[in-house]
């Protein structure tokens, strides 16, 4: 067996590739991201009034995609208002859903449904069952019977939303409540 390889390479440029494979890695890992579904009755879009320009439109849709945490978020919306000017109140909800997309990602949730006054989550089905139990635990705390779980393949929990108009917010609370 031939010893010694890493000499042959050289410590700086086995570095280097060690960290290309672990970028690569990175990079496979980011691709196999879930799509977390967001199914909401509230308006959340760019209105042609607020931005013209089609391609422009499709940059801002996918800046705000790719938001993965709140840094980014306040940076896009910052563009947004230095670009745009005021934000309307359907852009500020396409922002606070990728707010929720973001909470959806640290607590394991990958879909989320409104039905009438209920907002079902579900909850990925490859979460641990001792994590998925501590989750339960601590809803059930805070909501008691404002909350139903269903276990199954892919569990979920079914909300009963107190204020409507309050909706985002709650859903917020909500998800921050089992990070």
């Amino acid at each position: 067996m031939q010893h010694g390889h890493m000499d042959q390479v050289g410590y700086d440029t086995y570095c280097k590739l060690l960290n290309e494979v672990l970028q690569e890695m990175k990079g496979i890992k980011t691709e196999e991201e879930i799509d977390i579904q967001i199914e909401l009755d509230i308006s959340s879009f760019i209105p042609d009034e607020f931005i013209k320009d089609s391609s422009q439109k499709i940059e801002i849709y996918q800046d705000i995609a790719l938001c993965r945490n709140e840094n980014d978020i306040l940076n896009i919306t910052d563009e947004i208002i230095d670009r745009y000017g005021k934000i309307p109140k359907e852009v500020e909800n396409l922002i606070e859903i990728a707010r929720i997309k973001n909470l959806c990602r640290k607590t394991n949730i990958i879909k989320l449904a409104q039905k009438q006054n209920n907002i079902i989550f579900y909850f990925n089905s490859n979460i641990e069952q001792i994590s998925l139990a501590e989750k339960i635990n601590k809803l059930l705390q805070k909501y008691g019977t404002q909350i139903k779980f269903s276990p199954a393949k892919e569990s979920y929990i079914t909300y009963k939303v107190k204020n409507k108009n309050k909706l985002i917010n709650e859903i917020k609370e909500f998800l921050e409540s089992i990070i």
